[in-house]
């Protein structure tokens, strides 16, 4: 599977994805930090990537488009949460 975590959340995330084996990237990591949600759903449509992040727009995305990809995992009240954890969810998934 491949991530792609948007700029809502920390880049470590990837970080620690990658150094568990998984093909993760950040947003910053390809230069898609301060673009509209848009560019990086068509990114991650583009590249098959699942877009992991605490924005919902995401999902709005979707559901306008009537698409059933990219994929999309929202994290919900990540406000305080040490990135080290939401990987470690991700992991478990």
């Amino acid at each position: 599977m491949k991530l792609l975590i948007d700029n809502a959340l920390s880049p470590q995330i990837a970080l620690v994805l990658r150094e568990s084996g998984y093909d993760a990237i950040h947003v910053r990591d390809i230069s898609l930090h301060a673009v509209p949600d848009e560019l990086v759903f068509a990114e991650a449509e583009c590249s098959e990537r699942v877009i992991v992040s605490a924005d919902t727009d995401f999902g709005a995305l979707l559901a306008l488009r009537e698409s059933a990809s990219p994929s999309f995992i929202l994290f919900q009240k990540t406000n305080g949460v040490r990135p080290f954890v939401i990987a470690s969810q991700l992991l478990d998934l």
